[in-house]
């Protein structure tokens, strides 16, 4: 399993930025608008191919004709709202996870340019809309990976799935090649333990 990237949802991008540069000692930048999704976000990297996407409404754009993706919709403070799966074939990895019995949507076309002017193009399964402890999946294809330019210093130690019936989600969790921990707990969260120039902090 290779973790793409992890998923800290605000309701101000600039706010959220300066709360990670204030719990790990790094300043995300990067990033982008998601054309009319409604949504811009900036980038840290987690390692070699992962990152940490902070995500916002975007004030630049009128508001979306569907809800905001990436469990940004209603958002009404931080926090870890999802995470998504690196695959290199995503209707394979999707077609065998239904076939293990969870199924993660149709796969759906996104975009953004970078602040260099690149554009970037991936895939992914369609749960992405709403996030969630379940991951969802995605394919980059020939894309330049986020995380090769993201600004860097902090390092992914571990990963982990809290939840009230654990039981009830190890299912989709494994058809999706999602091997974490799964803890019981009173609340869904999805809990990461980074390193950075502040020292090791858990996001949740």
């Amino acid at each position: 399993m290779l973790i793409d990237h992890l998923i800290y949802a605000h309701p101000d991008l600039d706010t959220a930025v300066d709360v990670i540069r204030r719990r790990f000692g790094v300043e995300a930048g990067g990033g982008g608008s998601h054309p009319g999704r409604g949504t811009h976000n900036k980038l840290l990297g987690l390692g070699s191919r992962t990152y940490l996407e902070v995500v916002a409404p975007d004030p630049g754009q009128p508001e979306p004709a569907a809800p905001r993706s990436y469990g940004v919709e209603g958002i009404t403070q931080g926090g870890l709202v999802g995470w998504a799966v690196a695959v290199e074939d995503i209707e394979a990895a999707r077609a065998y996870a239904r076939s293990h019995g969870f199924d993660p949507g149709p796969v759906i076309d996104g975009h953004r340019k970078d602040p260099a002017g690149r554009l970037l193009r991936w895939r992914l399964t369609a749960n992405a809309q709403v996030a969630g402890v379940i991951p969802f999946l995605i394919d980059w294809g020939d894309t330049r990976h986020p995380a090769v330019d993201a600004p860097s210093g902090l390092t992914l130690r571990s990963l982990w799935v809290e939840h009230p019936r654990p039981s009830e989600i190890q299912t989709a969790l494994a058809a999706l090649g999602a091997d974490v921990e799964v803890r019981q707990a009173p609340q869904p969260a999805l809990v990461a333990q980074v390193d950075g120039p502040a020292g090791v902090a858990e996001l949740r």
